[in-house]
């Protein structure tokens, strides 16, 4: 375990878990090409069910997953699935190129490799696989990576399959999610470190170090979504937070202080409850339909939920005035927590005393409801509505969250948003999720294959950086920038196929990009072919450098289909040097006025003039060379 000297980074662990999509030609148990895929050739529905484990008990998160979804729907393409990704087909043996990387990675992260390789199968019925399993194998254990001087444990690395590619939840389609299989079955690598002790920066480094391991294999795919961590999260030694989805390492920071202070407030709110010597066995009381009550309401978000097959329900918390708005952090709050929880059911949220009157529910709603319950001084209400069939469950877990309130940090798992807040999914899965596959025999692992794979394992980071600066000359933050981006291996095609400078090419690939995913477009639109398409008509001078940004920009808006439409809409034809010298002309011209208070600090403006005729046309440079020269000839001839 990694150690910082604080305190107060010593309560803190974090423990990750990185996975990251292989980039194998087949998948894992079949011979399926492995292709992003848009459209679908068949749909299929199943309902999914809990099963029990080889020791005949439950896993508590399957059993909250089959109390939301009975039916899921799914659409499979000829080109990306078979029978076996269906469900319809026993899996074939393991994929051998993903078994190989796996293990060399393994090594790599100076793993115990396993004698016996035995494929498991972990439930999973949130609809992600159409088995209601996952099928995984536990490759090496026991490894360790180095780290800015530190050493950071390796618990296990697993090889497993990935789950389905979820394209909504409909909504209109009760109690249906809806899958797309292109993904389902992809060689996916799971490695889980021991848990670490420091700060969110160090924890993001570690992140960092091994998602470079992976990647100079350049035998794994790159992108947003291929590579994921899950985060387990605990404060003073407490119960485990597992966070997953976080896909960007910008977000590892973000999540890892928001569930501290969030696991600090419950812990607050525990300690406050304890205080008031409330009755943990009795304070939840005189549950009352109050339907008829709010039919009467004024409040539109009130008539709204009451449409169709709908009821209101209000509960007491006996002593617990105050204790659903307490906020000791902003946003942090057991009220909100609540309402988390209900929305995984489809209902909205949650109304409760400590906030009301509000949302249109008047002062006199509020008396009524409190006079039908009963209530004392020190006590507050909850209010929930929804369909009257899911009600009861409903009511059920949230009872149930409210009574775990009083240990403080409840163990649950949780999903991660890119501001790095995280909301509840379901109760963190126990040990009773895993069982063996029956359909595939175990795999015997010789010393004589694993002292061949050890000749390929990686090399490391800094030797890998300083080949790249030497090869395109280039210095060490062009280098990082471009191996760290989803574009390397574009970026080595485009120049092993112009003669473009790999300074400029990387510029465009990194920094144009990320500037333009900030200003909110969705770069994950371009293609590697169109990107490869445009750097070649570059290379060919059929457009400028200058005009790049442009035509990316016109890409992202999707104001044209392709490059080549794009560029016949700049009117490149060979245009003259007399025309470029016109134009320059006549825009410092049409400035007199600007250029005589401004002097050559009016060039910026000027150039800004000039671009906005010409881009696209020639390159910038060449403007400004003409420009200036141009301007300092005009300013001498007014002085004369």
């Amino acid at each position: 375990m990694v150690k910082s000297e604080t305190v107060a980074q010593d309560k803190l662990k974090v423990g990750l878990e990185i996975h990251q999509q292989l980039g194998s030609k087949n998948k894992l148990f079949c011979d399926c090409k492995i292709i992003d895929s848009s459209e679908y050739d068949f749909t299929f529905k199943r309902n999914l069910r809990p099963t029990q484990s080889e020791m005949g008990s439950y896993d508590q998160a399957a059993l909250f997953e089959s109390k939301k979804i009975k039916t899921v729907k799914y659409q499979s393409s000829k080109n990306a699935n078979c029978l076996i990704e269906s469900d319809e087909e026993p899996p074939k043996m393991v994929n051998n190129e993903a078994l190989e990387l796996v293990l060399t990675i393994s090594l790599a992260l100076n793993c115990t490799i396993e004698d016996e390789l035995h494929v498991m199968r972990k439930i999973v019925i949130d609809g992600s696989n159409t088995t209601g399993f996952q099928r995984t194998i536990l490759v090496g254990r026991n490894g360790f990576l180095e780290v800015e001087g530190a050493r950071v444990g390796i618990q296990s690395v697993c090889l497993e399959e990935d789950a389905a590619r979820i394209i909504n939840e409909d909504k209109k389609e009760d109690e249906t999610k809806a899958y797309f299989l292109d993904r389902l079955g992809i060689p996916l690598i799971e490695i889980a470190l021991d848990p670490i002790s420091n700060s969110p920066i160090f924890v993001t480094t570690v992140a960092q170090t091994v998602g470079r391991l992976l990647r100079s294999t350049k035998k794994v795919t790159r992108g947003l979504g291929s590579i994921r961590q899950d985060v387990n999260i605990s404060t003073e030694d407490g119960p485990i937070v597992e966070v997953k989805g976080v896909q960007q390492l910008s977000q590892l920071p973000l999540v890892i202080e928001y569930e501290r202070k969030r696991q600090d407030a419950l812990n607050q709110i525990a300690n406050e409850l304890k205080k008031r010597k409330i009755d943990e066995s009795s304070f939840i009381d005189k549950v009352t339909d109050v339907t008829q009550l709010l039919s009467k309401s004024s409040s539109k978000l009130v008539k709204k939920i009451l449409t169709g097959d709908s009821r209101f329900t209000a509960f007491v918390l006996r002593g617990f005035k105050g204790i659903l708005s307490f906020e000791p952090y902003p946003a942090i709050r057991l009220g909100k927590e609540l309402g988390d929880l209900v929305k995984v059911y489809g209902i909205g949220g949650i109304f409760h005393s400590d906030e009301l009157p509000n949302y249109g529910i008047t002062p006199e709603d509020v008396e009524s409801i409190s006079a039908v319950l009963r209530m004392d001084t020190n006590d507050a209400f909850v209010l929930i509505g929804g369909p009257t069939k899911s009600l009861n469950t409903v009511l059920f877990e949230l009872f149930t969250r409210i009574r775990k309130g009083f240990s403080g940090v409840v163990p649950e798992t949780r999903s991660a948003r890119l501001d790095g807040v995280t909301v509840f999914s379901r109760p963190k899965p126990g040990s009773s999720r895993m069982y063996p596959e029956t359909d595939i025999p175990y795999i015997s692992i010789d010393e004589g294959m694993l002292k061949q794979l050890s000749q390929n394992t990686p090399q490391p980071w800094n030797e890998i950086i300083d080949q790249i600066c030497k090869k395109y000359n280039i210095n060490k933050t062009l280098a990082e920038n471009i191996f760290d981006s989803k574009y390397f291996l574009l970026f080595e095609k485009i120049v092993s196929h112009t003669s473009i400078s790999p300074s400029f090419v990387i510029s465009k690939l990194t920094e144009d990009l990320v500037s333009m995913e900030r200003e909110g477009y969705d770069s994950s639109i371009l293609s590697e072919d169109v990107l490869f398409c445009l750097f070649t008509e570059l290379d060919n001078s059929r457009i400028t450098k200058e005009s790049i940004p442009l035509v990316i920009e016109k890409l992202l808006k999707n104001e044209f289909r392709d490059v080549d439409e794009i560029i016949s809409s700049f009117g490149t034809e060979s245009i003259s040097e007399e025309y470029v010298d016109e134009t320059i002309s006549k825009i410092i011209h049409e400035n007199a006025i600007v250029i005589s208070q401004k002097g050559l600090d009016s060039v910026g403006l000027l150039m800004g003039r000039c671009m906005e005729v010409l881009r696209g046309k020639i390159d910038g440079e060449k403007v400004n060379k003409k420009l200036m020269t141009k301007l300092t000839e005009y300013l001498q001839k007014s002085k004369g």
